[in-house]
């Protein structure tokens, strides 16, 4: 049951690992801590393709 509580919660599981990892960011001593932060920033991309040919790419709103 534990692992379905992030759905009691009404999270989906990308936003129950988002606040996850923030809460081990937060606990990690000050050099680790800023090493794990330099990664957390993501940028994502998408690209459609339409009969056979791909489109724009365009970034995904955060």
């Amino acid at each position: 049951m534990l692992a379905s509580s992030w759905k009691a919660a009404g999270f989906t599981y990308n936003k129950y690992l988002q606040i996850a990892a923030r809460a081990i960011r937060k606990s990690l001593k000050e050099e680790a801590r800023l090493k794990a932060e330099k990664r957390g920033p993501l940028e994502l991309k998408y690209v459609k393709w339409e009969n056979g040919k791909q489109g724009e790419p365009q970034n995904l709103p955060k």
